[in-house]
C-alpha cells in the first residue's frame, strides 16, 4: 500500500504578533559584488549573537546578481528596535550614503495582515513588481507609518532631509 505525503501546518497561537521579513542586495555595478561580499559574513556574525525576538533567519539565493533573507521576529517592535542598533544601524547609515554599486529592498507581512515594503535603486521585485510604487518619502519614509503603526517613529539612521532627491 502506498504512502501518501505528510501533510503538515504550524500552531501560531504562541506568536500573535509574528512578523516576516524579506530582505534583499542586488548587485548593480561591478564594485556592488565587493559590497554584498564584505557584508554576508558581518550578518552571520550579527544574527549568531542572537538578537532579542529573532527566532529564525533563513538565506535565499534569488539569482546570480540577487541574495537575500527571510528573517522571522517575534513581533515588530523587536525587529523595529534591532534596526536601530549596532551593527544594523551603521549598515543602514552606511547603505544610505553609498550603495556601494547595489541595490537592496525588504518587505515586511505581519500576522495581523499588515505589509509594507521599500526598494533602493532596484527594478521591479516582489509587491514592487505587481503595484504602484510611491515615493519613500514623508509619512511613507519609515516602516513603522508603512505599517500604519501607533507610537513614535524612532529616529532615523539618516535624516529624510539628508538623503539625495532622485
Amino acid at each position: 500500500m502506498a504512502k501518501g505525503p505528510l501533510r503538515e501546518t504550524v500552531d501560531l497561537s504562541g506568536h500573535p504578533d509574528l512578523v516576516v521579513i524579506y530582505l534583499g542586495m542586488r548587485v548593480n555595478e561591478l564594485r556592488g559584488i565587493r559590497a554584498v561580499l564584505r557584508l554576508g559574513p558581518q550578518i552571520d556574525k550579527a544574527v549568531a549573537a542572537g538578537p532579542p525576538g529573532l527566532l529564525r533567519h533563513e538565506r535565499l539565493f534569488m539569482g546570480l546578481r540577487h541574495v537575500g533573507m527571510r528573517q522571522y521576529w517575534h513581533d515588530f517592535a523587536s525587529l523595529e528596535a534591532w534596526t536601530r542598533t549596532l551593527p544594523h544601524q551603521a549598515w543602514w547609515r552606511d547603505f544610505l550614503r553609498d550603495p556601494a554599486g547595489t541595490g537592496f529592498w525588504h518587505e515586511v507581512y505581519t500576522r495581523e495582515g499588515a505589509m509594507e515594503a521599500v526598494y533602493i535603486d532596484m527594478p521591479p521585485t516582489g509587491l514592487g513588481a505587481i503595484m504602484p510604487r510611491l515615493p519613500a518619502r514623508g509619512s511613507l519614509f519609515s516602516a513603522r507609518r508603512r505599517l500604519a503603526r501607533e507610537g513614535e517613529v524612532p529616529q532615523p539612521v539618516v535624516a529624510e532631509t539628508d538623503l539625495p532627491v532622485a
